[in-house]
């Protein structure tokens, strides 16, 4: 799953042939380190996204719009004076570097024709988006990296720019057989590894891909054969010839319906070895698109839910200290009965202690055995009985409080147990709102202001439609949960539940007059073991009942219910093929 320079060579590709020419009509940056550029040519219009994200670097064409601030950030501002209207003259990638070079023809200030250029860096957590001029010289980043940070290069404003050859990688592009096989045999490594780390562009997946063109253990030590290098130079230079020649077949691997890896040229390697199938694409841009929708998704957010993730495990954190401390009392109340014993054992034998007597050995009546009292010398058998009766009653009252305040605990526990994993559920901003409102109530977060209450974003529980067409809701959080539970589902509907792990109240609409599949019960509860957090313990087991046996104690947390007569059904947590509305 790598995006490595033979991916960029294919995205490449496609910008020269779509964008080369067209001009950016319109520049929004609709997330800190994103661009999405709207460009027009004789062709048509068409969306170019650039991501610099850490976790998700990307450049392709799409044809989805996205949301962008009400204030555009200084750097959108800055490349929409420049570059607004400009032309893109030239598209182009340094040997096989995870580099593009936008270059961009437009007028200035002056009315003088001018040239600019965008260049994009895929490089993981060190990815970037920079502005230079015709001169390589940095105008300006969507990230800035100083000195402080980078003592390798800085890439600020007034700054040159270069790659920096921290790697010293040799380009592919350019190896001859000879300095190829002599290079893989110096390398104290297996075939793949040693391909990929000598040769800038190249990832462990294509290593692997050609190793199995090339007929070679790709775990072989490199320095074993010199035959085995000589034909995985020959796959190479047939590779290295589809790349020169623009003959990209994007394509994705898949296992159980879900992409495991994807490359620009097919992967034989898959063929029949690991993957139920795969699937060719028309161009890269469709492949990353459909690819990293759901995961981009995902990890915004996740960037976005870190402040509430914080709030939720530092309180679940505290509590659960403080529910260890509050066992750890109980423990030292257990001997509060044999104190009372040890009272009115006293106050029944204790005319026959010894006055100075450090204990008194008296038949317990309860047990019928013998039991040894311990004795205070000083004080007389019933002043010893009345001492006892005093620790009793201390521990008494410490058990009794304790017994509530556990139970309290416990509750909050369990309740921000939910939250967190509502919080890895969450695929919206409304999501993530409701979330908010649920620990605002709960005292987490404090209010803010003191006008009207704000207006929660509308947030809708999952809806999918069984095989057997009947209406199955899930709940995103504690808060929809409650109203699924208790104002959208009717005494008859079936509510399921993952047993023994927070998670989501699932309701499916009864039909009149029927009787519901043993299909959709099963899908209903597969629903339920995968939005809970036992989704990663494979088979669950999921309560299910009708919902006029659901009661929620008066007081209880968001969320909670209570059930006395269920049925049980042990299931994968496993929703591929369902229907999602």
């Amino acid at each position: 799953m790598a995006f490595d320079g033979i991916t960029i060579a294919n995205v490449v590709k496609e910008l020269q042939a779509a964008l080369t020419g067209a001009r950016i009509v319109k520049i929004a940056q609709p997330e800190t380190d994103e661009l999405l550029l709207t460009i027009k040519g004789t062709a048509g219009q068409y969306r170019l996204l650039i991501s610099a994200g850490a976790s998700l670097p990307l450049i392709y064409l799409t044809e989805k719009n996205k949301q962008a601030p009400m204030t555009a950030p200084g750097f959108c501002m800055l490349l929409r004076k420049h570059l607004q209207n400009g032309r893109i003259v030239d598209i182009s990638q340094p040997g096989l570097e995870r580099i593009v070079h936008i270059n961009v023809e437009h007028l200035n200030e002056m009315g003088d024709l001018c040239r600019k250029k965008l260049i994009v860096e895929i490089m993981g957590k060190h990815s970037n988006i920079i502005f230079c001029d015709d001169k390589d010289m940095i105008i300006d980043s969507i990230k800035h990296v100083s000195g402080f940070v980078s003592s390798v290069r800085e890439v600020l404003p007034g700054k040159p720019y270069f790659v920096a050859d921290t790697t010293h990688k040799k380009n592919p592009m350019e190896a001859e057989e000879a300095d190829f096989i002599e290079t893989l045999l110096g390398a104290p490594m297996p075939v793949f590894k040693a391909f990929y780390t000598s040769y800038t562009g190249l990832s462990p997946l294509i290593a692997q891909e050609l190793c199995a063109r090339a007929g070679v253990d790709g775990e072989r030590p490199a320095a074993s054969d010199r035959e085995a290098l000589r034909r995985l130079f020959e796959a190479w230079s047939g590779m290295r010839d589809a790349i020169r020649a623009g003959a990209f077949s994007p394509c994705v691997a898949y296992t159980a319906d879900k992409p495991v890896e994807f490359a620009a040229f097919p992967l034989t390697m898959y063929d029949g070895n690991g993957a139920d199938s795969l699937k060719s694409f028309s161009s890269m841009s469709e492949l990353l698109e459909e690819y990293y929708a759901e995961k981009n998704s995902i990890t915004r957010i996740r960037q976005k839910s870190s402040d509430l993730r914080r709030i939720v495990q530092t309180a679940l954190e505290r509590n659960v200290k403080k529910y260890d401390l509050q066992l750890a009392q109980m423990k030292d109340t257990e001997k509060r009965d044999t104190y009372r014993i040890y009272g009115e054992l006293l106050n029944t034998y204790g005319y026959g202690a010894e006055e100075g007597a450090k204990f008194l050995e008296a038949l317990n009546y309860y047990t019928n055995e013998m039991i040894t009292i311990p004795l205070d010398p000083t004080l007389s058998a019933g002043e010893n009985a009345k001492k006892y009766f005093e620790k009793y009653g201390k521990l008494k009252r410490t058990y009794e409080a304790l017994t509530e305040l556990t139970k309290e605990v416990s509750e909050e526990i369990e309740h921000l147990r939910s939250i967190s994993a509502f919080l890895d559920i969450a695929v919206g901003e409304e999501d993530l709102a409701q979330i908010k409102e649920e620990l605002t109530q709960s005292g987490y977060i404090k209010k803010r202001g003191t006008g009207k209450k704000g207006k929660v974003a509308a947030s809708k529980p999952f809806h999918y439609i069984s095989s057997d067409g009947y209406d199955i809701y899930v709940g995103k959080n504690n808060l929809q949960n409650d109203e699924l539970t208790f104002k959208v589902a009717s005494g008859g509907d079936w509510w399921f539940h993952a047993k023994d792990y927070p998670g989501s109240h699932v309701i499916v609409k009864q039909k009149a007059g029927e009787e519901m599949p043993d299909t959709t019960f099963e899908e209903a509860a597969r629903l339920a073991a995968y939005y809970s957090a036992g989704r990663e313990q494979g088979k669950v087991e999921v309560d299910y009942i009708q919902k006029k046996h659901v009661k929620k104690p008066n007081g209880a947390k968001p969320g909670f219910v209570v059930y006395y007569t269920n049925y049980s059904m042990a299931i994968e947590a496993d929703i591929q093929g369902m229907k999602q509305c």
